[in-house]
């Protein structure tokens, strides 16, 4: 649309220069042809739209046409249409000179605008005033309909609509409450099947067998409920929550026993161990670092070497979530002398026939 005005002031040019060597006699007539045409195409259309550089390159070719040619029926446009134009464009002169250049209230600085989407996001339930409250708490003088532009803008929904608790938002506000416990399976060398009972702390990740059985009856599954309840009671483990899968092998009774001590059952989704994850890891862990690199004899093999690896995995195993850390085993404090580094004598400890390593500094 910018180039449209140049290109047809130069194309005027042009057709001038063409018409310029022509006599009277041959102008008159070419006058006359697009007079006809321009005739004809008025009784077809009634009002023709016009564009600005169509309007502009008009009213300087009208502007030197004599006042009675003006009001000719030929021409499309009339004298007080290009008044109207020309009053329209003094208008809009007049206007763009006295508009402000930066029109509206300042930008809200970065930093507070920050701040509002941070608190929009640790505070799911905070609508627009709650976060606008808080701010002039703090001494930032910001409107609320400010608030409202920057979680708009952001897209960010209404507190109502986003105070729903997601899964990983449940899991981070409430790890330092939360048991996962499931079962696993191995075989023996006779090909016996044994099903293994664990759970795993979410916050410490402190694991725990609780035992291994060829049959296990609900009996059986109920005892190991009762026997972690007074082993979280003897650490002074303070567990709200307990999270497993929908296994049958789960009694009644076993969800009652955790009941009776204020532990709220979470069953996860059909299908769905990721609702299970860290336990899930550590099942994975305990056979690729364990059960697929021992021959199980059987149960009382099984167990003794399940126990060796609790030991191994709660006291010396380091865990990336607590920073390299075991859960009952604290970091050292790091060596920064040269001296220490120069001379290091390091000895391992082998479990279960070499099968785990433990490093350590010689005494």
């Amino acid at each position: 649309m910018l180039l449209r005005l140049p290109y047809m002031a130069l194309t005027s040019m042009f057709t001038l220069i063409r018409l310029l060597p022509m006599g009277d006699r041959d102008k008159d007539a070419e006058i006359l042809a697009p007079r006809h045409q321009l005739a004809v195409l008025q009784r077809q259309i009634n009002k023709p739209k016009l564009t600005w550089p169509d309007r502009a390159l008009l009213a300087a070719l009208l502007h030197h046409l004599p006042r009675v040619q003006l009001h000719r029926p030929q021409l499309i446009v009339s004298p007080d249409t290009l008044l109207r134009w020309h009053r329209d464009l003094l208008r809009r002169r007049h206007a763009n000179a006295s508009r402000p250049k930066h029109p509206g209230r300042p930008r809200t600085v970065r930093s507070v605008r920050v701040l509002v989407l941070r608190l929009a996001r640790e505070n799911s339930i905070w609508g627009y005033r709650r976060i606008h409250g808080e701010l002039t708490a703090l001494g930032i003088k910001v409107a609320a309909s400010t608030v409202w532009n920057i979680l708009k803008e952001h897209g960010i929904d209404p507190a109502p609509e986003r105070n729903s608790t997601t899964w990983a938002a449940f899991l981070r506000s409430q790890g330092q409450a939360i048991l996962a416990a499931d079962f696993f399976e191995t075989k023996t060398l006779a090909g016996t099947t044994l099903y293994v009972l664990a759970v795993i702390e979410h916050a410490t990740r402190r694991a725990r067998i609780l035992g291994a059985t060829a049959h296990p009856t609900a009996a059986w599954v109920t005892q190991l409920a009762r026997n972690a309840v007074m082993d979280l009671q003897d650490t002074g483990a303070k567990v709200k929550f307990l999270i497993r899968d929908r296994d049958v092998r789960y009694p009644t009774a076993f969800d009652a026993v955790l009941q009776a001590e204020g532990i709220e059952v979470i069953q996860t989704g059909v299908r769905m161990p990721r609702m299970n994850a860290i336990m899930e890891r550590w099942v994975r862990s305990c056979r690729t670092e364990l059960l697929d690199r021992t021959l199980i004899w059987n149960q009382a093999h099984l167990l003794h070497a399940l126990r060796e690896y609790e030991q191994f995995y709660n006291q010396h195993r380091p865990h990336r979530t607590l920073a390299s850390a075991a859960p009952l085993r604290p970091l050292p404090e790091p060596i920064s002398e040269p001296d220490g580094l120069t001379h290091l004598e390091v000895h391992r400890r082998d479990r279960l026939g070499g099968t785990l390593h433990e490093y350590q500094h010689a005494a």
